[in-house]
């Protein structure tokens, strides 16, 4: 029986209604991603259409979903939001602070020994508020939460950006940050610009060597790391239909790395097939009487230039094997030859030192099946690995049942590491180098969703390429970055040459899934006698302090850096060994900025401090004019703020005395942390203005306390020689995240409000 499944028969009894509503509102056929959208509106009944792109509304989520190391913050704020128990289904999910190093049992133990602190205090919380827990090891949040719950037709935020992997069962599931989660646990609206929609129509049918990964890499050179910003991108098409529930998965995963709010596919045989072997039969045979509501209006799919902002079309039959990487998602290659010119012409490491499979975004039943058909081939084939091979499952339930089925055995005897059911490598948490800044240059195939420099081990010199799981196992095989499963031969033990073949496996596992001990501990019914203690002097945890409201008169703020080119929420705030310090805000602000690159002597974390005119690192310098007394500025380039959904990446700049960040563009969800958190998010009218930002500027923001919605603001710019700019910026900030920014948070403001 499914989790909550009183709370989804509510939905599914309001959806038909609220859909018919907002057809004839709209007067047109609906995309499915309309219809969850309003049959999920604050309000209710629907009253009026929505412009894409442009109206900001109020919607009410299903649930919420937290992963440990953003959980910290998330519940830290809502325990000052006076609530006793959080007002929807709520879930803590302890996968980011398990490094891997040793192997799965080692490894898991170690973070007991070394996080207990954290996981206590999120046990407790989660016990104390009614909200559902997974203990380390129980398995990626993702991945749980596919398993678990998430149902066609549902809508659900996270704090944590590839949230969105639930739109593999047909939801609109979406990445925010803490401070949007604690709205939502507080039982009040959630606010959302209404997206623009991407239609993706999947024609042909996918086979061989290609996966459901290389749509979504084939997306995202497509589109780019920010095409998809603003929008839902739904896929549709009898090559959707085909493809199984896991592998939709996949897709939607990594939407978050074109900046998509989400993705989506519509409700079909595949899903039902999904929900029945998770042991809920009972959203199945709810959802299947009201499918048509849980897909897209017929002509919507038939005639999609008439209903999407932007249509793309990819056929399957046509799509080979791609790698994406090095450095960014975006960036694809198709196997062979064409890697081999790219890599020569760009000095990329041939040499693959490892492949690595697991992460939220393949690390299911299937994929580590169809994994496992390549290891066994060279197992037959008098093969081994040229390279090193480390394997995640992605949940205690695919791992047990994995190793039932013999899978786990296969990687194993081709002397694979078995990492923790844990994100790890995918998200910093991997033990590599003794000495990551000055590890040599290398290259590594993963089956992850991000390959930013420094983002699996911190080294800068690491060269990260993203593929199938079963592309990478090929790769690990052959230990070459150039090597084309298609058309290449390999040399075995005895010297003879072999090919492998296609991959195989299975989309569900063909005994069931079973699992022991899943890892979930339910809340107690009454929370109201658990005790949650902070020790004072802890270095993990730190209760927080309201932020003071910035005011309508900031004048003689500091340039504190202006980064140049790509710059991440990995840039900002930092993952990896910095994952310790997640709840302790005073601690983890010692990591801000320290990866942007300083856009006037191209270094990292170092910039001039304008009150000594010495050089140091970005959190000292801050934390200098914030001592004297004196706010300071961020400018940025384009997509800003790029990447994972950690509010922390606003906090921390926030906690520090930043008062304005200003930059040519932002990606979505940093834009809405840093309203959350009270400060000034802007961007240039004139992209080029940001050419005339000198390292010794002062800002005095000359019409600030005239700020209101659709106005731009004006900033004087006065340079070290007496002469000024006045330029000025643009925001999107509506009238209710103007009353965040006065009241000096959105935290403020709801305590403010549940106190009347």
């Amino acid at each position: 029986m499914a989790f909550d499944i009183d709370m989804i028969k509510e939905v599914y009894a309001n959806i038909a209604k609220r859909v018919d509503a907002a057809r004839d509102i709209v007067g047109k056929p609906l995309t499915l991603s309309e219809k969850i959208l309003y049959s999920h509106l604050w309000d209710g009944m629907p009253n009026k259409a929505f412009t894409r792109g442009k109206d900001y509304v109020d919607f009410a989520p299903d649930r919420v979903a937290c992963q440990d190391a953003t959980a910290q913050m998330a519940l830290l704020q809502f325990m000052q939001a006076g609530k006793d128990k959080v007002a929807v289904p709520t879930t803590v999910h302890c996968d980011h602070l398990i490094q891997a190093k040793l192997g799965a049992t080692q490894d898991l133990q170690h973070a007991i020994n070394t996080s207990n602190e954290v996981f206590n205090f999120l046990e407790s919380v989660s016990n104390k508020y009614g909200i559902g827990f997974w203990k380390p090891g129980a398995g990626i949040i993702h991945q749980v939460v596919l398993e678990n719950y998430a149902f066609p037709g549902g809508m659900m935020i996270g704090t944590d950006s590839h949230t969105v992997n639930a739109g593999g069962l047909g939801m609109v599931a979406i990445g925010v940050g803490g401070a949007d989660a604690v709205d939502v646990m507080a039982g009040m609206a959630w606010e959302l610009k209404f997206p623009k929609l991407i239609g993706v129509r999947l024609t042909g049918k996918l086979s061989g060597w290609t996966a459901p990964k290389d749509v979504i890499l084939k997306v995202a050179e497509i589109l780019t790391v920010k095409g998809g910003t603003g929008a839902i991108v739904e896929y549709f098409g009898p090559g959707a239909t085909a493809m199984s529930c896991t592998g939709k998965g996949t897709i939607c995963n990594m939407g978050a790395e074109i900046g998509a709010t989400t993705s989506t596919f519509g409700y079909d045989e595949s899903m039902e097939r999904y929900l029945r072997a998770t042991d809920r039969e009972d959203v199945a045979e709810e959802a299947n009487k009201i499918k048509e509501y849980l897909t897209a209006d017929a002509d919507v799919y038939a005639n999609p230039e008439h209903y999407f902002d932007q249509v793309i079309d990819i056929n399957l039959s046509e799509l080979g094997p791609l790698l994406n990487g090095p450095f960014t998602p975006d960036l694809s290659t198709t196997v062979g030859s064409e890697m081999t010119k790219k890599a020569k012409a760009n000095d990329w490491p041939i040499k693959v030192e490892w492949g690595l499979i697991g992460s939220c975004t393949n690390s299911s039943y299937e994929d580590l099946s169809r994994a496992s058909s390549i290891a066994q081939q060279a197992l037959d084939k008098g093969l081994k690995t040229k390279a090193e091979f480390g394997i995640n499952p992605g949940s205690e339930q695919v791992r047990y049942t994995a190793e039932r089925d013999g899978i786990l055995q296969v990687f194993e005897k081709l002397d694979a590491k078995i990492f923790t059911n844990a994100c790890g490598p995918c998200i910093g948490q991997w033990a590599r180098y003794e000495d990551p800044k000055n590890a040599p240059k290398n290259s590594i195939v993963h089956s992850f969703n991000r390959n930013f420099a420094k983002r699996a081990d911190g080294n800068p010199n690491t060269h990260a390429f993203v593929a199938s799981p079963e592309l990478t196992a090929a790769i690990a095989i052959a230990g070459r970055l150039d090597f084309n499963p298609l058309t290449d031969k390999l040399i075995n033990e005895k010297g003879e040459e072999v090919m492998l073949d296609e991959p195989t496996g299975w989309e569900l596992p063909p005994k069931g899934f079973e699992v022991k001990d899943n890892g979930y501990l339910a809340p107690m019914a009454d929370g109201s006698g658990v005790e949650v203690k902070v020790a004072t002097d802890s270095e993990r945890l730190q209760l927080l302090t309201p932020f003071e409201p910035i005011g309508d008169s900031v004048t003689g703020a500091k340039l504190l850096i202006k980064a140049f080119g790509k710059c991440t929420t990995d840039h900002i705030s930092m993952a990896g060994p910095w994952l310790r310090f997640r709840g302790h805000l005073d601690n983890i602000a010692n990591n801000t900025l320290i990866g942007a690159v300083n856009a006037f002597n191209k270094k990292t974390n170092f910039v001039k401090n304008q009150l000594t005119g010495e050089y140091g690192g970005v959190p000292d310098t801050a934390r200098a004019y914030k001592a004297a007394g004196i706010k300071s500025v961020v400018v940025g380039d384009h997509n800003y703020g790029e990447g994972s959904s950690r509010e922390h990446a606003a906090m921390q700049p926030r906690h520090l005395g930043v008062a304005a960040v200003i930059v040519k563009s932002f990606a979505r969800i940093h834009e809405t942390n840093l309203k959350k958190q009270g400060m000034l998010g802007l961007t240039f009218a004139n992209e080029s203005d940001y050419d005339l930002i000198q390292e010794d500027d002062t800002f005095n923001f000359l019409d600030l306390n005239e700020f209101a919605p659709e106005k731009q603001l004006t900033i004087e710019v006065v340079h070290t020689d007496g002469s000024k700019d006045v330029i000025k910026v643009n925001h999107t900030y509506n009238q209710s995240q103007i009353d965040w920014y006065n009241e000096g948070s959105a935290l403020n403001l709801i305590k403010k409000e549940n106190a009347a």
